[in-house]
């Protein structure tokens, strides 16, 4: 395949609505996939405060929200699994098989924690040290990211 078909494919996908697109000529095969824009999470302003007559200020709901925030519950002390990659997160070889691992269960380096599907790849995930699986972060079948948590291991 030439140069200017791969340019002129490129253009196509960047201008359309199409996300990606595979073109097989002869032995030469192409994927081009577009990326959606990340999104950069711009910080909210901050909340007006209403002055009270004589000049007091009452605090805006900032305030009301902060200890909302401190009672977010701690995840489990000990060695935290991430995911090396983005992909779908599932904690049996099959549908309706056994989980690799439960909590309590005791793991020692080199057993499968779970499986990653990307790109239509399943890739297990081992354990790198011994102990006990404390936590499950994630759901079965939930997509993760790089470097997301998954396991806790103690």
């Amino acid at each position: 395949m030439d140069l200017r078909k791969l340019k002129t494919l490129i253009d196509l996908v960047a201008e359309s609505g199409i996300a990606e697109i595979e073109v097989t000529e002869g032995e030469d095969k192409v994927r081009i996939v577009k990326h959606a824009p990340t999104m950069v999470a711009a910080p909210a302003p901050a909340p007006a405060q209403t002055v009270l007559a004589g000049g007091a200020a009452s605090p805006g709901p900032a305030a009301a929200a902060a200890p909302a925030a401190e009672t977010a519950p701690e995840p489990a002390k000990g060695n935290v699994v991430k995911s090396p990659m983005v992909g779908t997160f599932y904690r049996s070889p099959s549908p309706g098989a056994k989980s690799f691992v439960e909590v309590g269960q005791a793991v020692k380096p080199g057993d499968t924690l779970c499986i990653i599907e990307a790109m239509k790849l399943l890739n297990e995930i081992e354990a790198e040290v011994a102990g006990e699986v404390k936590e499950i972060l994630v759901e079965n079948g939930q997509p993760v990211e790089y470097g997301q948590p998954l396991f806790v291991i103690g």
